[in-house]
């Protein structure tokens, strides 16, 4: 792919012309001789669905930006039980600063393409660019924001409003490239109906019966079981109990 070059991206990486996390995630504080330093310890590779990023109370001594794909965040119990609590798409940042060992497990949903930068180089960057760090922060409170909107889905929100609001989230998440003011989509679903049910606190029944009546009632269409066309982003709104 030729990347254009003009008097804004000449002194931009390659790698980082047309990358999202530049764009619209946190190295789109940088400037290009920051870019520079920190493409120099980046590296870039794509994963395929079930490989771990980040393993449970390991040490942390990378971070990434998401580039593709769907990360699936999980917390498990001594007894092996385990939780979907979260996903993640591009491009958001993968890891969490300030910690020597991961409170969390990270997996890739789908096959999933980040670019990674070695702890020290990140942490280096955070001293360096007040901006950087702002977008690290701002990040995490908008986590800390969904989560709480996750919490309300998931304690007040009926088995059809919350199946919708999980498809929803897809919708607006899945495709960093899509126009949210788009008022239609396509995408393959990134879990399991185990995965869904397990994520939304319901049964694979409850999860296969309430999309039969999403797609009977037209707010969308499933093909080949996992492929989702939405024709309406308003009426799954609507559905959602936004």
């Amino acid at each position: 792919m030729t990347v254009r070059q003009d008097v804004h991206s000449s002194s931009i990486p390659v790698l980082c012309q047309s990358c999202e996390a530049r764009h619209r995630g946190v190295c789109g504080a940088l400037g290009p001789d920051q870019l520079v330093s920190l493409a120099k310890t980046s590296s870039r590779h794509t994963v395929e669905p079930g490989t771990e990023l980040i393993g449970d109370a390991e040490t942390v001594d990378s971070y990434s930006n998401v580039l593709s794909g769907v990360v699936k965040l999980t917390k498990s119990l001594s007894d092996g039980r385990q939780q979907i609590v979260g996903l993640q798409f591009a491009p958001d940042f993968l890891g969490r600063p300030f910690k020597v060992e991961s409170a969390i497990n990270a997996e890739a949903a789908t096959a999933v393409s980040v670019c990674s930068f070695p702890k020290a180089a990140i942490e280096r960057m955070m001293k360096e660019s007040p901006e950087f760090e702002h977008r690290l922060l701002k990040q995490a409170l908008n986590e800390l924001d969904e989560a709480r909107d996750w919490m309300v889905t998931l304690g007040l929100k009926s088995a059809s409003e919350k199946v919708a609001s999980f498809l929803l989230m897809i919708a607006r998440n899945i495709d960093p490239t899509l126009d949210p003011a788009a008022q239609s989509t396509t995408f393959d679903l990134p879990l399991t109906r185990a995965d869904i049910a397990d994520f939304l606190g319901l049964t694979i029944e409850t999860v296969s019966r309430q999309l039969t009546r999403l797609r009977t009632d037209s707010v969308i269409r499933i093909d080949n079981s996992r492929h989702v066309t939405v024709d309406n982003m308003g009426q799954l709104e609507r559905r959602s109990g936004v």
